[in-house]
């Protein structure tokens, strides 16, 4: 059981893990707080991948005050060899008395092991408090490590009348500024950002994360990922001049086209074609070889309905803007077969908010793999 006290420690816990939301990518956003006697004497969080875990940073500040206390983690402790050594280790050496985690690590290296190694040395463990606002800092990696690809955030910006572009592909701009900051802010968590070659000839995106001095600070790029089945992508394409890594993803074999986009600076690789671009299950399991969690996706109504389709889509960022483009201009999503009212794709809303004029919609499939994750993430 729970108290009053173990809620408002494992809260400020899960705030301090927010603190890493855009740098500790490929690892999970973690925090510790170290209790004793009813007081704080310790707190961290992990700041980066390959640097201390939010457990050794909380260690580090309680010092000899951590005997006897109480440690409150937003994930299970680590007890395997990585690039740092195990918290569990950490934890039994500076003579914790008890340790409370949100959740159990999906990592099959822990897997419930951390807490059982804990218990073995003598230190009471609980499991399990505040899990769904645990589960919610890290979609990506809990969806990498249970699904073995990453979680699927797609953006799309539309007016009321939910059009994309006109007919002529003009859709610069459809929102506001302040919308356009809030994407900057979705691009800087995110592990990369996925875009189609058609929106890649038509507007030379960047798809980069840029931040304010307010905002936060982006200390890394996301990795650009274009899908492009027959490698039409130009070597002189902007995104290449760019800090970062841009990955193509093609179906195509021609080796002088392989070769120009190479000498420019970008990755291929190549996957096996399927009726409508390429086998996008192929994609986001290499993907997850790389160690991307969180995937945002800014494409076009070809990709962003292919990916639908496949339900490979967990979540749904739309920025509605008050206006109306008319019947010729683009749609969201290409969605071919829906003929009936039963054929429909039903979409949970999670929350709608204001960001300056225009009205943010998160949502998510009905039924599908994000509704899975956000069932999880409630219970």
């Amino acid at each position: 059981m729970h108290s009053i006290d173990d809620i408002r420690f494992m809260a400020r816990a899960i705030q301090l893990a927010g603190r890493g939301l855009n740098t500790t990518d490929p690892n999970p956003r973690v925090g510790c707080v170290i209790v004793a006697k009813g007081e704080i004497v310790g707190e961290g969080w992990h700041v980066w991948a390959g640097g201390p875990h939010a457990e050794i940073h909380a260690l580090q500040v309680a010092g000899e005050a951590a005997r006897g206390a109480t440690a409150y983690v937003t994930l299970e402790p680590c007890c395997h060899q990585g690039r740092t050594a195990p918290c569990t280790q950490a934890l039994i050496r500076a003579g914790v008395a008890r340790v409370v985690s949100a959740m159990t690590d999906p990592n099959p290296q822990v897997a419930g092991a951390g807490l059982k190694q804990l218990a073995a040395a003598g230190i009471a463990t609980q499991n399990g408090l505040l899990k769904g606002e645990a589960e919610a800092l890290n979609p990506g990696f809990v969806m990498r490590m249970r699904a073995r690809r990453p979680f699927v955030r797609c953006k799309l910006a539309m007016s009321v009348d939910g059009r994309t572009a006109m007919a002529s592909g003009e859709s610069r701009w459809i929102t506001a500024a302040a919308a356009r900051r809030d994407v900057h802010r979705l691009r800087a968590r995110s592990s990369a950002i996925m875009t189609a070659i058609g929106t890649v000839l038509a507007d030379d995106p960047a798809l980069t994360a840029r931040l304010g001095d307010e905002e936060g600070v982006v200390t890394r790029q996301p990795l650009r990922v274009v899908v492009d089945r027959q490698l039409r992508m130009p070597a002189t394409a902007r995104m290449l001049g760019l800090p970062g890594t841009t990955l193509v993803f093609t179906a195509s074999n021609d080796p002088l086209r392989r070769l120009a986009l190479e000498t420019a600076g970008a990755q291929i690789e190549t996957v096996p074609s399927s009726a409508r671009g390429v086998d996008l299950h192929a994609v986001l399991a290499r993907l997850a070889d790389r160690e991307m969690n969180e995937v945002m996706v800014e494409a076009g109504p070809s990709l962003a309905g292919s990916l639908l389709a496949a339900g490979f889509i967990d979540e749904l960022v739309i920025y509605m803007a008050p206006h109306l483009m008319g019947e010729t201009a683009r749609g969201l999503f290409e969605l071919p077969g829906l003929e009936r009212m039963t054929d429909r794709i039903e979409l949970e809303i999670h929350d709608i908010r204001a960001v300056g004029r225009d009205w943010r919609i998160t949502a998510i499939v009905k039924g599908g793999s994000g509704a899975l994750t956000a069932r999880e993430a409630a219970s």
